[in-house]
């Protein structure tokens, strides 16, 4: 049986290793790749992705699999090789009911709309786009139907990033948080806005680098294993264990896109870094869900970014950084203007509060765009109805409207944004957690100490990679299912105490 293993293994490794040439492709499109490489990157990239699938899907891929499973049964549930047989087991019958032709195809696509996109949204031309749109949408129901039976079309699409989740599951816990949020924001907007006027002035982009980096060295991202590079949306990628890259962006009038930003990204390449190095080459070497990947990132970076205790810190050696911007500036003022709540339009700056609201609009625009209620020549139309409707704000243009989240453009349509609320929830309940365990952990943060915080995550969740679904690693780690109580009282505290609620 272990030979066996080892032969599994070893065929697995080759997997990776072609998955993550890919991801090296990817990385330099986004990042250093000149324009006039884009046609010819969508064809290795499809190449690539074909071959990893052809191998991965490959009969004796299944033979091993099926000689092992008693190997498997005779194994504690939790055991690393129990847990590797398991996964593999799941993702092999998932993929072997999508061709290899048409990965392909699907990863041509998405890398030519991908190239249209970053022409498009700074032209502000949705029409560039929309046939590379229908499209997607196109292959987005194509890759939805080689899973029949499904009670809702973005079903399977959901669970190839969050397994287990539905439509009908996703929106009732939308549902409830929906209602727990909206009086939140109509108790906050009813008050005077806050001020961040002290967060839009001039910013050099180097010295906004400078500090970033440094904040999230203090966080524990190992610089050693990995590197931040600027893109137009940012993103983690891993190359292996030892090499899990984040990028930003920089906006020299707004300090808080890039600082933000990278402390978010770096909240998942931390995940990734901390993942048990045994699992390298194999299915486990990863986050387990879209979920619970978010929620690293919107810990460290809202959690802890955002707190009192991270300012009192890192406040006054931002002034120094910054002593023309910010000397005049109250650490009260600019602890307010971080933490500002308003209805705005860019969901990667929208404010904690009102962000959820973000995430729903673009999970329902999605899953009617799937259904065929709404065509993709009406989405900027919709787009900006559900806008006013639900935030009461209208965008100027598409750049700032419909253009501006690359996920559709670059990837598939359904099954991405609603990790981003499943992590804010999970986040809040992994944080409540982690201090019920380690009750020192505020007061470590205000002295710019992140170890204890970093150590009960990496125990919890990072070490695990993919071992465990998302809910067993919820319960796992809290004790108990998923639930939306612990995020309600942390942003009724914080922002009861900020805004007198």
């Amino acid at each position: 049986m272990e030979k066996q293993l080892a032969k599994l293994t070893a065929r697995l490794m080759e997997v990776d290793d072609l998955n993550r040439a890919t991801a090296v492709l990817s990385w330099d499109q986004t990042t250093y790749m000149p324009p006039g490489g884009a046609a010819a990157r969508g064809r290795q990239m499809a190449t690539l992705s074909r071959l990893a699938h052809e191998k991965f899907t490959a009969a004796a891929i299944g033979k091993l699999l099926d000689a092992l499973r008693p190997y498997e049964e005779s194994l504690p549930y939790d055991s690393d090789e129990a847990s590797l047989l398991r996964v593999t087991r799941r993702e092999y019958e998932k993929l072997t009911k999508v061709p290899a032709a048409f990965v392909a195809k699907l990863n041509t696509h998405q890398a030519e709309s991908y190239q249209a996109w970053t022409e498009a949204r700074p032209a502000n031309d949705f029409a560039l786009v929309q046939p590379y749109l229908e499209k997607t949408l196109d292959l987005s129901r194509d890759l939805a139907n080689f899973f029949p039976g499904y009670e809702h079309i973005a079903d399977p699409l959901i669970d190839f990033s969050d397994y287990g989740m539905k439509v009908r599951t996703v929106r009732a816990l939308f549902a409830e948080l929906r209602s727990q949020l909206v009086p939140i924001v109509k108790a906050i907007t009813s008050q005077p806005v806050a001020d961040d006027a002290c967060l839009k002035q001039a910013y050099p982009e180097a010295q906004q680098l400078a500090f970033g980096q440094s904040v999230i060295e203090k966080l524990g991202y190992d610089f050693k294993r990995g590197r931040q590079d600027k893109t137009h949306h940012p993103f983690c990628t891993k190359f292996s264990l030892g090499d899990v890259r984040i990028t930003t962006r920089v906006q020299e009038r707004d300090l808080t896109d890039a600082l933000f930003s990278t402390i978010h990204e770096s909240g998942h390449a931390m995940y990734e870094q901390g993942i048990q190095r045994d699992f390298e080459g194999t299915p486990l070497a990863g986050g387990t869900s879209s979920g619970v990947h978010e929620s690293q990132s919107r810990c460290w970076e809202n959690l802890v970014g955002r707190s009192r205790g991270f300012w009192q810190f890192f406040y006054p050696q931002l002034q120094t950084m910054f002593p023309d911007q910010l000397n005049a500036v109250s650490f009260e003022t600019f602890y307010r203007a971080i933490n500002k709540v308003t209805p705005s339009l860019i969901r990667t700056d929208a404010d904690e509060v009102t962000y959820n609201l973000h995430v729903m609009i673009r999970f329902d625009l999605e899953t009617a765009l799937l259904e065929g209620t709404l065509a993709v020549r009406d989405l900027p139309e919709a787009w900006d109805a559900r806008y006013q409707s639900d935030l009461g704000v209208r965008a100027p243009d598409n750049r700032d409207g419909v253009l501006q989240d690359v996920h559709w453009y670059a990837g598939q349509i359904g099954g991405v944004f609603q990790g981003y609320t499943l992590g804010n929830i999970m986040s809040a309940q992994f944080y409540e957690a982690a201090l019920r365990a380690q009750p020192t952990i505020p007061y470590e943060i205000a002295q710019g100490k992140f170890d204890t915080l970093h150590g009960w995550l990496a125990e919890n969740i990072y070490q695990h990679g993919s071992k465990f679904t998302a809910n067993e690693v919820v319960e796992r780690a809290t004790g108990q299912p998923l639930t939306i109580a612990p995020y309600i009282r942390y942003l009724r505290t914080k922002y009861g105490e900020l805004y007198q609620l």
